[in-house]
């Protein structure tokens, strides 16, 4: 009885600090000069010129297959983009922005008579539940939170992006 109630106790400590740890981390290894995302292979790449630095499995849009034309067709583009902003109080644990729309892409969904959307972020996983599906998004690429938590701090504003079908 004694150990069973130094196990509970022991794990609520542990539970305990966890919930206290902060959410954002340093990074002081080499600088990420570009990220690459591989839709079909489900797969992102933090580079340093032309090695890989690490490497995630993601999550897409709802709708993963094609270039996103229009806002609310679940597709995440495919293109050149750059990380543009970053959201430490995003509803998706840390999240970090992507200069969609382009020029090429506002001009495509306007002669569509659509908006193009916006707000396409590699963000973490949130609610537990998203875990159970693969591509959930409305565009976005997903990791888990652990995972945006090392993006987050490895990766700068101004960061190429190269989002390959």
């Amino acid at each position: 009885m004694r150990a069973v109630f130094r196990l509970l106790i022991l794990a609520i400590l542990i539970a305990g600090l966890s919930a206290c740890s902060s959410k954002f981390r340093s990074y002081n290894g080499p600088e990420v000069t570009k990220i690459i995302v591989f839709k079909q292979a489900r797969a992102l790449h933090l580079m340093h010129g032309k090695n890989v630095l690490k490497s995630y499995r993601i999550g897409l849009g709802f709708a993963p297959e094609g270039h996103k034309a229009v806002e609310g067709d679940g597709r995440t583009p495919e293109g050149l983009y750059y990380i543009d902003r970053r959201n430490p109080n995003s509803d998706y644990h840390l999240s970090i922005g992507i200069s969609y729309p382009n020029k090429k892409d506002v001009e495509r969904a306007r002669k569509l008579g659509k908006s193009p959307g916006g707000d396409i972020f590699i963000h973490g996983r949130g609610n537990p539940v998203d875990y159970l599906i693969r591509d959930w998004t409305w565009g976005c690429i997903a990791v888990t939170n652990e995972e945006i938590e090392e993006i987050y701090a490895m990766v700068r504003d101004g960061t190429p992006i190269a989002i390959y079908k």
